[in-house]
């Protein structure tokens, strides 16, 4: 009887390759994945920390009502 117990339990934790081929690929994707949007969102934050440089804004000048149009 001891010995049924542990040809079972020494069944039960053999993993086929597939399960490792399986698991390797969706680690790696997922990686890969975070590793193409982070560089994404910082080519993007990049440009528009440029566009906004390029924006001055004027707060608090004197406004006397003159229309220029």
């Amino acid at each position: 009887m001891n010995a049924m117990i542990t040809k079972e339990k020494q069944r039960n934790q053999v993993k086929s390759k597939f399960y490792y081929i399986f698991w390797g690929v969706a680690t790696t994707s997922v990686v890969l994945g975070q590793l193409y949007v982070g560089t994404g969102y910082r080519g993007f934050a990049r440009s528009l920390n440029r566009i906004l440089d390029t924006i001055q804004l004027e707060v608090g000048q004197t406004y006397n009502n003159e229309r220029f149009y």
